[in-house]
């Protein structure tokens, strides 16, 4: 162990089959497992994605491990809570921290589980935010969307299309020059755009708006000069820091100074007095800088020089490296390279509030102001603010979700995007996705039809474009729209189930997509698994991420697995293997694990009418038993509260069971403070039932202990037989049958249970597709 001033070095040992993951941001080509000798450095950066295996957006000094003795799985992490520079080596046996400042402030933390260990991890950083239920929707964005028409012809071509869209976003093209809290008012005029806000307000959509931190220095400015006057900017030898980013020479909030919480908080409600945004982008807050060093404005010339925007520096810059601040005796590998830590951001040798230096406080600027956005928003709002910030810190999913940055519309982007994804699971950040279809340059049409088919899925589902790419909304291309239909439809029927992940990560830390290991920690094939992913613990996805592709290798652990674009459709593993499944265009191959019931509804084009449409249950046994035993869960509430939680009157929670044994088929319900959902008259139309062994028929059917019979309204039942492949030495088909029961029309906030008999005689009266029990 090494502890000076600027430089702190320690070492752990490991066993040569431990399984590591963590140590972000940044994009792993080799996928989430750790990879022996690769780099791993923690420092915030703009870097943009499609770098790998360098320092990106945020810094999470995190690792899990994961180790399988004697066949059983242990998992434990540990937090290096410091947030210093860092580079982190792993020889495969052993672990190397070589930090540039603070102290050794390590936590372990036990398990054994996966998700034991993400409980005690999120315990001590904070929960992740809950989130407002239209967010889970789909979301369009565009840096480049002029005028307010062009964003009316966005959400107007998506309900053309018939694709779903919940939220439709602005990027800087909205301000007026650039300038945060201003709005153009030549192609934003604010009555056109106030129009079109009461508009989509009442078709249940949202609109969400960027800001970087950087405030344009300019005397009539009214948030510049409110922001002088309140002493707010972080400073450079007691004046405020000079840099430059989009509006030109900006100085930088110090998000650690109240005073600067206060004024933030101030401009936010003025801005959303002018324009009712719903939610906020914090971009930039790495920070972000187009200038290196110790800067002056230009004499004589315009800086920036006007036209299309640009990230030359165009002030006069000189380099700061007088300082062991800015030149430290220790070079961690900033930027792949060992840049300089001052480089196109803040130098380090300046100051925040109560003289903390930016060398020790860089890596925690997005941190700070996601606090300080959040505790605005809620303020101006009285909502559950939603926000979505680039960096992250230990902690950030305590206040915002995250995209993976600038990406690339390229196979590997796409592929990357998913351990990206599941790294910010195990950070406690799990509201988070990557720009669909690819940031820039142009993307092939067949990349885009397979990144839907993989975003619909990522927890934060957005499609974003740069400036200078051509236009990428998903209604662009026929394939690429018929694939968005289909995917971002099933999305959208899964909402319920994603609004309880979302509540579950609330408050457990539980992520809501997931890697294998999470639900199979014991089935070692999974531990370095990046091109599929879990919903929760049973909704499996395995996409195409290759070109020319038509077809998907997925890894199946043991158990029977249904797939929920064809429920008759079913893979049965039973040691666990590889199964090569067919996989066009506009086929996603998702599978739902045995053991579940998974609450779905109708979908919709927006989740605001989608969340009042009947609910169905899937009820998944293991195929062909004969006796089995399913579970799932259900959580809804008014998610304009800002607290997510039960005893408020304004929420419910449902425990459901289901078992098959004894010839007869239970399903049931427990529910706790159902008056919300009683209030919203929601009701369960359907239940779908998979698995059931192929030699019994439906013979009586019970409802609240009643028999159907005796009820005024006809429960429809049909039934289909499910053919499967059992992977195993000796391979063979197999049949099971589902069942499917309609017009139940039970309320969801009530108790309910039903059942039915099976018999292996036919005892039913049919009419067409109507079954009426005797």
């Amino acid at each position: 162990m090494v502890f000076k001033d600027q430089y702190l070095e320690i070492s752990t040992s490991l066993p040569k089959d431990a399984s590591l993951y963590g140590f972000g941001e940044n994009s792993q080509a080799n996928g989430i497992k750790l990879v022996p000798n690769e780099p791993y450095t923690l420092f915030t950066e703009d870097v943009s994605a499609f770098n790998l295996n360098t320092d990106l957006y945020g810094s999470h000094p995190v690792y899990m491990d994961l180790r399988n003795v004697r066949g059983k799985a242990y998992a434990h992490s540990v937090l290096l809570l410091n947030s210093h520079g860092m580079d982190v080596f792993y020889r495969g046996d052993s672990l190397t921290y070589k930090v540039i400042g603070g102290v050794f402030d390590f936590y372990f933390f036990a398990g054994p589980s996966p998700l034991n260990v993400v409980d005690q991890y999120t315990s001590l950083i904070g929960r992740p935010a809950p989130m407002p239920y239209w967010s889970l929707g789909f979301h369009q964005c565009r840096w480049g969307y002029r005028n307010v028409s062009v964003v009316e012809d966005v959400v107007d071509n998506y309900q053309k299309a018939k694709i779903p869209l919940d939220v439709i976003w602005n990027d800087a093209d909205y301000m007026d020059g650039y300038k945060d809290f201003t709005l153009d008012l030549v192609n934003f005029p604010h009555a056109k755009l106030l129009s079109f806000l009461d508009r989509i307000h009442k078709m249940g959509m949202k609109y969400v708006v960027i800001k970087d931190p950087g405030i344009g220095i300019n005397a009539s400015y009214g948030v510049y000069q409110r922001g002088m006057a309140s002493d707010v900017f972080i400073k450079y030898e007691g004046k405020p820091f000079l840099a430059q980013v989009w509006p030109g020479p900006v100085y930088f909030p110090d998000f650690l100074n109240p005073k600067t919480v206060s004024w933030w908080g101030d401009e936010i409600r003025r801005f959303h007095e002018l324009v009712p945004i719903d939610g906020l982008w914090i971009y930039m807050n790495e920070v972000s800088n187009f200038c290196s060093g110790l800067c002056i404005i230009p004499e004589g010339k315009q800086c920036p020089s006007g036209g299309e925007p640009g990230v030359t520096c165009c002030l006069d810059c000189k380099n700061i490296t007088n300082t062991s601040w800015d030149d430290p005796p220790y070079k961690i590998n900033a930027t792949g390279h060992k840049a300089p830590l001052g480089f196109k951001t803040i130098p380090t040798s300046a100051y925040h509030y109560n003289g903390v230096r930016e060398y020790d406080a860089h890596s925690i600027y997005g941190f700070s102001e996601a606090i300080a956005t959040h505790k605005a928003l809620l303020a101006v709002q009285g909502k559950r603010p939603f926000i979505l910030s680039r960096s992250t810190f230990v902690g950030s999913g305590q206040y915002a979700a995250h995209w993976t940055g600038d990406n690339q519309g390229t196979w590997l982007s796409l592929q990357v995007s998913i351990s990206t994804m599941l790294n910010f699971g195990i950070f406690g950040v799990p509201m988070v996705g990557s720009d669909i279809c690819g940031f820039f340059p142009p993307t092939p049409e067949e990349i885009c039809n397979r990144w839907i088919e993989v975003g619909a899925f990522y927890p934060f589902s957005r499609d974003h474009a740069d400036y200078y790419a051509p236009r990428k909304e998903l209604y662009q291309w026929g394939t690429v729209a018929e694939s968005a239909r289909n995917a971002l439809g099933m999305r959208y029927k899964l909402l319920p189930f994603l609004y309880t992940l979302n509540y579950e990560a609330h408050m457990s830390g539980a992520p809501i997509a997931r890697p294998l290991f999470f639900s199979f920690p014991e089935f070692t094939e999974c531990y370095g698994l990046s091109k599929q992913f879990l919903l929760g613990s049973s909704l499996m996805i395995s996409p195409v991420l290759e070109q020319g592709k038509t077809q998907v290798e997925a890894l199946f652990p043991p158990g029977s697995w249904y797939h929920m674009f064809d429920m008759t459709q079913v893979v049965v593993s039973k040691n666990g293997r590889l199964f090569t499944l067919p996989a066009p265009f506009n086929v996603v191959n998702v599978h739902l694990y045995q053991n579940a019931i998974l609450p779905m509804q109708q979908g919709g084009l927006i989740s605001k009418e989608a969340r009042t449409t009947p609910f169905s249950l899937v009820v998944a046994f293991p195929a062909g038993a004969s006796e089995g035993y399913a579970s799932g869960k259900l959580f809804l509430d008014d998610d304009e509260l800002p607290e997510m939680k039960l005893g408020n009157g304004n929420s419910t929670y449902i425990d459901f069971y289901a078992s098959v044994g004894n010839e007869s088929v239970k399903i049931w319900s427990q529910v706790k403070e159902g008056q919300f959902a009683l209030s919203q008259g929601l009701v369960i139309e359907k239940v779908i039932v998979l698995g059931l062994k192929g030699t019994w028929k439906v013979s009586e059917i019970l409802l609240c202990g009643s028999s159907v019979s005796n009820e005024t309204k006809t429960i429809e039942v049909s039934s289909k037989e499910q053919m499967y492949v059992v992977g195993s030495e000796d391979e063979g088909e197999s049949k099971s049958f589902m069942v499917e029961l309609k017009g139940l029309e039970m309320l969801v906030g009530k108790d309910f249970n039903i059942s039915w008999k099976m018999a292996s005689t036919n005892v039913l009266s049919m009419a067409g597709n109507e079954v009426i029990a005797r």
